[in-house]
């Protein structure tokens, strides 16, 4: 990558980066929830989803994308210049392009846009059928073009995508792109890269995002800059032992495997008969699993911890297969493309699992979380302003070999109250609300002081983290950090240094969520 920019043959698209940050409230108006348990990673899914989503959050980025583009990117390129907004998901893209064109319209702006997505989606807030590319509402004035073709023209500037474009996508007219999802690694890189095509008078890229730390995405790139190195080698003897652990479940034998094969080999087979042959082994999986979670139910009724134990063990099990399975495929994938494993037997179960995965559904239910009383309170997207986003340096990120596949292992749901739940992220993300967050406080300026106290990385790598906890150097720390904070935060290092409960809470969280003894301890482990 360095070498292709000083040479000009690509643009460095970080020059110009632009990181948005996103503060909300939420409030929760019903009391059905106090006393029931919801899965806390869904609920936190759903939570983050309702806001995403909510209308106000998308109408606010669309007008910073819609100024932005016609103040700073309109001028360039004698007004050929186009932008790109990648969203997270199918059903955010069609949000947003009925905002950017409502709003596009209020203004009477000379702007138009696409948007691409696959397949269709359904959403009755925006319109009672499904939406496809080719509705009237996305892309009205399509007419059976190629989106890449239609905007390749002069038509339309600003492209909306969700899951197309953002790799393999040769147009070097875009001059901007505008973030709306998370990225990370090598998906960073490539799609931020849609910026880098040079173009006759092209010498300047803006890319504003919304969601991804310019720290991550630093470091993403990074990874790429000099040399692409790896931290160590893969091993392909991790096909071999995927092989032996899956074969070793006994869910399948040989001849299942041979029978599914046979019909994938045979260039005049029928739809039907794949089926008949992968159908029975799926349906004796599935029947297994819903034996068992019914087992488990029914123990849990009658107090019978060790049939309940039993059940679950099962039910983990077959999980646990599913997910070495599609491990398998993906690795074997991979390494056979520069591995010859001399042995059709790999391949046949790469096959045969192949198509055993898409009828495992066991497992994907998700208690509904009820969102219809969670309404949005405060709601602050602040520019944090162009970021420092150097790639030279002196550290660069290594890639990482395959490895410890297969060795999972299946993890309980964490559960926790919906309310507690709305209180977590209302900490998290209020800090931009008020100076007063102690969240913000702590993590960002306490628990930076504290993790370079010497003393406390000799404690956490010689203790427990209960003896750490309850150590009285910890206290006089936490002190000796609020005492070197009191100057830029005086009312919250204050009120810390004169209220014992406000000194306990902040060292809840450091010693909880925030994590310090954890990350004392990685310290040391890097050092």
């Amino acid at each position: 990558m360095q070498q292709a920019i000083e040479e000009g043959f690509i643009l460095d698209v970080l020059r110009n980066y632009t990181s948005y940050k996103l503060a909300f409230k939420l409030a929760n108006k019903g009391k059905e929830w106090d006393e029931k348990a919801v899965e806390h990673a869904e609920a936190m899914k759903g939570l983050m989803r309702w806001v995403r989503l909510h209308p106000y959050n998308i109408s606010q980025r669309v007008q910073i994308v819609v100024e932005h583009f016609r103040e700073m990117v309109t001028p360039l390129l004698d007004g050929k210049a186009k932008a790109m907004v990648v969203t997270g998901s199918r059903l955010e893209a069609v949000r947003w392009q009925i905002a950017i064109n409502k709003y596009i319209e209020s203004q009477g702006y000379d702007i138009k846009s696409l948007v691409a997505f696959s397949g269709e989606v359904n959403d009755n807030e925006s319109g009672p059928e499904p939406f496809k590319e080719t509705s009237t509402e996305m892309n009205p004035d399509l007419k059976g073009r190629d989106i890449r073709e239609a905007f390749r023209g002069d038509e339309y500037q600003i492209l909306l995508v969700a899951n197309k474009f953002q790799t393999g996508f040769d147009q070097p007219l875009l001059c901007a792109m505008y973030v709306d999802k998370k990225l990370a690694g090598i998906q960073a890189v490539q799609t931020l890269s849609r910026l880098n095509r040079c173009y006759p008078g092209k010498d300047t890229t803006y890319v504003l995002d919304f969601v991804n730390k310019p720290d991550d995405v630093l470091a993403a790139f990074k990874t790429y800059y000099t040399t692409a190195a790896l931290e160590g080698v893969t091993d392909p003897n991790i096909v071999l032992n995927l092989r032996t652990k899956l074969d070793e479940y006994g869910f399948y034998d040989e001849h299942e495997i041979e029978r599914v094969v046979a019909v994938e080999l045979n260039p005049g087979a029928k739809q039907k008969q794949l089926e008949a042959a992968i159908t029975p082994v799926a349906d004796r999986l599935l029947k297994q699993f819903l034996a068992a979670k019914n087992a488990f139910k029914e123990a849990e009724s009658d107090k019978n911890e060790a049939a309940a134990k039993a059940a679950k063990d099962k039910m983990n099990v077959l999980l646990m297969f599913r997910a070495d399975a599609a491990t398998y495929q993906r690795v074997y994938s991979f390494l056979s493309q520069i591995f010859d494993y001399a042995n059709t037997d790999f391949e046949k179960r790469s096959i045969f699992f192949k198509y055993l995965l898409r009828l495992l559904k066991f497992g994907r239910e998700r208690e509904g979380v009820d969102l219809s009383e969670v309404v949005l309170t405060h709601h602050n997207l602040r520019n944090k302003g162009k970021q420092r986003m150097k790639l030279a340096g002196d550290k660069y990120p290594e890639l990482s070999p395959l490895s410890g596949v297969g060795t999972g292992e299946v993890r309980e749901p964490k559960k926790a109250y919906l309310n507690e739940i709305i209180e977590k992220v209302n900490d998290l993300f209020k800090g931009d609300l008020s100076e007063q967050d102690k969240l913000i406080y702590v993590n960002n300026v306490l628990l930076g002081k504290l993790l370079e106290s010497e003393k406390l990385a000799q404690q956490a790598s010689s203790n427990t983290k209960s003896q750490f906890d309850n150590s009285p150097d910890l206290d006089s720390e936490i002190m000796n950090a609020i005492i070197e904070a009191l100057d830029a935060h005086t009312e919250m290092s204050s009120q810390a240094v004169n209220s014992r409960a406000v000194f306990e809470g902040l060292k809840e969280i450091l010693t909880g969520p925030s994590r310090l003894y954890e990350l004392l301890n990685e310290q040391n482990s890097a050092s």
